[in-house]
């Protein structure tokens, strides 16, 4: 059965979708945009800093469905601008490591919402029952 997920700890969505889904031990979450959940602003800085965000959006909504970042098996990221994936990568293997990484796709979009530098979204599992 299909199950939403929600957490104040990530920002609301802010059209007609989900922060994530949950079907069976399956997480798929919705594109993070880089905004402050209490804020709905980004936050100061670059593409580290925005990248740190929408990561950080991302572990809140797993966590909130009992998962975990180890628990990613696919990411899908996109930049605003390739010039930034070096920078890029350095915070993601902050948060993914090397060893058994998620796999993942990663590509330019012309343009983001409300001009942000990353989105990012992930497909998960989890152990927690439904």
């Amino acid at each position: 059965m299909k199950k939403q997920i929600s957490t104040e700890q990530a920002p609301a969505a802010i059209g007609p979708y989900s922060q994530a889904i949950q079907l069976g031990d399956m997480i798929f979450t919705s594109g993070q945009l880089p905004l402050d959940p209490v804020t709905m602003a980004f936050p100061q800085g670059g593409i580290k800093e925005q990248t740190t965000q929408s990561l950080k959006n991302i572990q809140s909504i797993l966590e909130k469905s009992g998962s975990s970042m180890s628990n990613v098996v696919k990411t899908t990221c996109f930049l605003a601008d390739m010039a930034h994936f070096a920078e890029f990568n350095q915070v993601y293997e902050e948060f993914f490591g090397t060893e058994c990484a998620p796999a993942r796709s990663c590509v330019q979009a012309a343009k983001l919402p409300k001009y942000a530098l990353v989105e990012v979204e992930v497909i998960a599992f989890t152990t927690k029952e439904s």
